[in-house]
């Protein structure tokens, strides 16, 4: 059953995705530790054409199936939708997700490869090569933007509504303008410090694992910058400085609109529910912090599945 706008769905709810199977959260609780190197069996590498060079991609599932299109964030990665992916396959839909340009496996994609090319990483360059990931399916999609993607995902939307059968903001900033403002410790220093500094000083912090991630993620990350081009990093902060106030275009799209967040994400959740209630969607909200698809995949996927159906069932193969 749709949840209606604006409602939050406990995290200790869920059914599962069968009468004999535990519920999501009681799932999401039994997580052990994974590789977070190695894509989920059955996954299948591509590498995606844009504007701004070719893009690592993984897939899973039968192409010609309702596709899914799932972004990460800056210093992210397609690995980070590994526990994700195989539940959204699973339940019948052709699921893809690819590294940003400048990111991980990607880091070869940027701005000197647009025509005319570009110094900088910028809103633009990050929008057009959404959209030709989603022309290449042939069909709408349903797409989750994940932080910073998530700005993209909506100007994306925005500009080619017919691309898109739901959008999913996981952990998307809620507020336009400086998106750092509402950000617990740092959020009253974010106007005094330029873009590239905050850039260096966030690094800094996730390579000391100050949120302290598992050791076998944090192996994973620390690869990942070795990789990562810094300018991607520092241009996306700072275009993260400008936001784009976009709420009542996203209000007046008819979608299904999804909001997931974790209960201790870098904003209020209460900053979240408002934004979940100007662009009229639901708001989800899990136990734990930024990255409700590592943690609560069960949970997030018995959320977006309920979306999605919202939006029709999926396609045949």
């Amino acid at each position: 059953m749709a949840l209606p706008d604006g409602e939050v769905p406990k995290a200790s709810d869920g059914a599962g995705f069968g009468t004999a199977a535990p519920p999501a959260a009681e799932l999401d609780a039994r997580l052990g530790s994974i590789d977070w190197s190695v894509l989920p069996q059955g996954a299948v590498r591509l590498s995606l054409k844009a504007p701004s060079g070719m893009l690592a991609a993984a897939a899973m599932g039968e192409p010609g199936r309702t596709p899914v299109v799932l972004v990460p964030g800056v210093m992210g990665s397609k690995e980070d939708f590994s526990l994700l992916m195989p539940l959204l396959a699973g339940q019948g839909y052709y699921v893809q997700a690819y590294d940003l340009a400048g990111q991980y496996e990607s880091a070869a994609a940027g701005p000197e490869n647009l025509s005319p090319p570009r110094r900088h990483y910028d809103y633009d360059l990050y929008v057009e090569d959404l959209l030709a990931v989603l022309d290449q399916l042939g069909e709408p999609a349903h797409v989750l933007g994940y932080s910073f993607a998530g700005v993209i995902a909506e100007l994306a939307l925005l500009r080619r509504p017919e691309s898109f059968r739901t959008l999913t903001l996981m952990s998307a900033p809620p507020e336009p303008g400086l998106a750092f403002r509402s950000v617990s410790i740092l959020g009253p220093f974010s106007p005094l410090v330029s873009g590239p500094v905050s850039a260096d000083l966030i690094v800094w912090g996730v390579k000391r694992n100050f949120v302290r991630v598992p050791p076998s993620r944090m192996d994973f990350v620390r690869r990942r910058f070795r990789y990562t081009r810094r300018q991607s990093i520092r241009d996306i902060i700072t275009l993260m400085r400008n936001v784009p106030d976009v709420r009542r275009q996203l209000a007046a799209q008819p979608l299904p609109k999804l909001v997931a967040v974790g209960e201790h994400d870098v904003w209020p959740n209460r900053v979240h529910a408002a934004f979940a209630r100007a662009i009229r969607g639901r708001l989800a909200v899990y136990r734990g912090g930024h990255s409700p698809c590592e943690t609560a995949p069960n949970q997030l996927a018995r959320d977006l599945l309920a979306l999605y159906g919202d939006a029709g069932p999926p396609a045949g193969p």
